[in-house]
């Protein structure tokens, strides 16, 4: 798989446009940024950001990040036989193919874009 998708809230990349680089709070905590492959979007959304108006969806293109990926067991749930993508440095936003507008519905619930995967 090509493509990785990182939920983030719009205020947090428009520091990084204006820094340069993305360096979120969990990489200084954990020491990774937290990643989805395309089908666990929507689970992660619904669970970690419910409700939540004011997010995007990065898509980032694996070959270009300069870090580290790690495609692993998420910490809290080790043995749930779930593998994420984990970036484990900051995020070079030349990696960053297409960013999308990724509100809550009425009930704030989430649902792909339907351009997700286009060019």
């Amino acid at each position: 798989m090509a493509n990785i998708f990182h939920i983030i809230p719009k205020e947090d990349w428009l520091s990084a446009q204006k820094h340069g680089i993305y360096s979120p709070v969990s990489l200084n905590i954990e020491g990774f940024i937290h990643c989805s492959n395309t089908d666990q979007i929507i689970d992660v959304a619904n669970s970690l950001y419910r409700s939540r108006g004011d997010l995007l969806l990065l898509r980032i293109y694996r070959p270009k990040v300069s870090a580290e990926i790690k495609d692993e067991p998420p910490l809290e749930a080790p043995m749930s036989g779930l593998i994420f993508p984990h970036i484990y440095g900051d995020l070079n936003l030349d990696a960053v193919e297409k960013v999308f507008e990724f509100p809550c519905n009425e009930s704030g619930s989430f649902k792909l874009p339907s351009n997700l995967l286009d060019e």
